[in-house]
C-alpha cells in the first residue's frame, strides 16, 4: 500500500490500537538498492526502529511488538546472521539506557537456548533494567516463529498435566493463549509490514487472529513517524466485528 502519508494527521479523538506488530521488511533489499552489503540495511533499519518506538509511545500504543530475527533466518548466510547478531548486542548496549529513561519496559520473545551466551545475557539484563517501567510495553521477537511459539506453549501444557498441575478438560483458548510468548498480553490490533510483501510468515500466528493488516511498500529503513502514522489513521477508520455483522457492531 503506498500512500501519500503527509495528509495523515493523529487527531485527538481518533482510535488508536493498544497493541501493534510489525514484520520490519527490507532492509536487505534497500541496501542491494544502493550498491551496500546487506548488513547496511540492518543497520540503516536501527533508525526506523527508534523512530517507530518513539512515535508509538508519543501516541499512547501501549504494546508494541517487532519482529527482528525469524526462525528461519538462521538458514541465511552464515555472514549476515553474524553481522545481525553483533548488531542485536550493539544496539542494545546503545539504546537500553534511552529506553529505561523514557519509561519503555523491553521484553525478549524467541527461542534464547539458540542464541549466543552474550547476547542472552545483555537480554536478561536489559529485561531487569526496565522491568519495573510502565510506559510503552516493546517486545523484540528474535529467533522467533509462530508455529515455535505453538508447539512450545502446548509442551509447557502438556508438562502442567504431567505434573497434575492441570487436568485435561481445563485446557480451553485462554490457557494456551496464556502459554504463548506473549501469555497475558493483548493481542495485536494491528499488524503492519513493510517492504511490499502482503504475508505475515510465520508471525504471531495465534496472537493476530483478528488483528487488522496494514501492507506498506516502504522498506523499512525509510519507514518513519509519517508512515507509522498512516497505518495508525488506516485502523481507525476500520470497523472491528469480530464475527458479528456491521449492523451489530454499530447497535453496540
Amino acid at each position: 500500500m503506498k500512500l501519500d502519508t503527509a495528509i495523515y494527521v493523529i487527531e485527538t479523538d481518533q482510535r488508536i490500537p493498544q497493541h501493534v506488530a510489525i514484520i520490519m521488511d527490507g532492509n536487505g533489499r534497500w541496501a542491494s538498492e544502493r550498491a551496500m552489503p546487506r548488513h547496511a540495511g540492518h543497520r540503516a533499519g536501527v533508525k526506523s526502529v527508534r523512530a517507530v518506538v518513539e512515535r508509538a509511545a508519543e501516541q499512547g500504543v501501549a504494546h508494541l511488538t517487532l519482529f527482528a530475527f525469524s526462525s528461519e533466518n538462521w538458514s541465511r548466510p552464515r555472514d549476515e546472521v553474524s553481522s545481525l547478531m553483533k548488531l542485536f548486542l550493539e544496539a542494545l548496549q546503545r539504546e537500553v539506557t534511552k529506553l529505561h529513561r523514557n519509561n519503555v519496559r523491553l521484553r525478549f520473545i524467541g527461542a534464547r537456548e539458540q542464541l549466543q551466551a552474550g547476547l542472552v545475557k545483555k537480554i536478561a539484563e536489559a529485561e531487569l533494567k526496565t522491568a519495573a517501567n510502565d510506559g510503552l510495553q516493546l517486545f523484540i521477537a528474535v529467533a522467533y516463529g509462530g508455529r515455535w511459539d505453538v508447539v512450545n506453549a502446548t509442551k509447557n501444557i502438556v508438562a502442567r498435566v504431567q505434573e497434575r498441575d492441570l487436568m485435561p478438560e481445563e485446557i480451553d483458548e485462554t490457557v494456551l493463549a496464556n502459554a504463548l510468548q506473549l501469555g497475558g498480553v493483548p493481542d495485536p490490533d494491528l499488524l503492519i509490514r513493510t517492504g511490499g510483501e502482503q504475508r505475515i510468515s510465520n508471525f504471531l500466528l495465534w496472537n493476530i487472529a483478528y488483528a487488522e493488516l496494514f501492507f506498506s511498500d516502504e522498506l523499512w529503513p525509510d519507514f518513519g513517524t509519517a508512515e507509522f502514522d498512516a497505518a495508525l489513521h488506516h485502523f481507525s477508520g476500520r470497523q472491528r466485528r469480530y464475527g458479528h455483522t456491521g449492523d451489530q457492531v454499530g447497535a453496540a
